[in-house]
């Protein structure tokens, strides 16, 4: 995995009355919200912070892996032909890899919903690298088939402004930066998502929002948490099982 150095701090500050700062001024603090170190594992994250309840991640969005998507002109372009995910051969979308500033902001102590939203379009949570994990719709209701073939060699791509995204499992995570039973991320109710395998095996036994509870070695007391596997949800099923939080572009 790439070592990056995260500055991973979350003030509070108490103001009484107006306060005027020089551009030299030191910031007082009153509090220190500690993030745990679970976060620390979201390396693609150019920064993250915390409340007290909720968890602040920040990312460009850009995978640190290779890919066809990039600019030519880009060190992290390659060329990639042949077979993608389930075997289809690869057929290049028109579209190229951009940066954003990304805001996930995701419950510190996230619990099961009462009532479970939909996961929709768009960024449904984080991976480690920073890039966005989508749903299993390529449209409203409209399965993926139609875009397998355009994922490259780590099973990614971008949409038309840009967005790469990973709607099935981070290739890249689970055989280079760690392993298929790892975890890869988190989405955005606050609860971890994991790999498509537990202690060798594939995992069985998810739930209808595609996840389980148990201890895990980030977890040892136990959490509900997802899998990505290669079927059918692929990462998330029937909505979110907590409360989402929220994501800016």
């Amino acid at each position: 995995m790439k070592a990056k150095h995260i500055k991973i701090a979350a003030i509070i500050m108490i103001f009484l009355g107006q306060v005027s700062c020089s551009e030299d001024d030191k910031v007082t603090t009153n509090e220190t919200i500690e993030v745990p170190d679970v976060y620390f594992k979201i390396y693609g994250a150019t920064s993250i912070t915390s409340d007290g309840t909720y968890i602040t991640i920040n990312t460009n969005g850009m995978p640190d892996h290779k890919s066809v998507y990039y600019p030519t002109s880009s060190e992290l372009y390659e060329d990639f032909s042949g077979t993608t995910f389930e075997g289809y051969d690869f057929v290049k979308n028109p579209n190229t890899i951009a940066s954003f500033d990304y805001t996930f902001k995701i419950p510190l102590n996230p619990t099961v919903a009462t009532n479970h939203a939909a996961t929709p379009l768009g960024a449904i949570g984080v991976s480690l690298n920073g890039v966005p994990l989508f749903n299993q719709y390529a449209g409203p209701n409209q399965p993926l088939t139609d875009e397998f073939q355009s994922f490259d060699k780590y099973w990614g791509h971008p949409t038309g402004n840009g967005t790469f995204h990973y709607h099935i499992e981070p290739l890249y995570l689970t055989t280079v930066t760690a392993t298929k039973s790892s975890l890869l991320g988190f989405l955005l109710d606050g609860f971890p998502v994991y790999g498509p395998e537990e202690n060798g095996s594939d995992v069985t036994g998810l739930d209808a929002y595609h996840g389980h509870s148990h201890a895990t070695e980030d977890y040892p007391d136990g959490i509900y948490h997802y899998h990505i596997t290669n079927t059918d949800p692929y990462i998330n099923g029937n909505g979110y099982y907590g409360t989402p939080g929220t994501v800016t572009q």
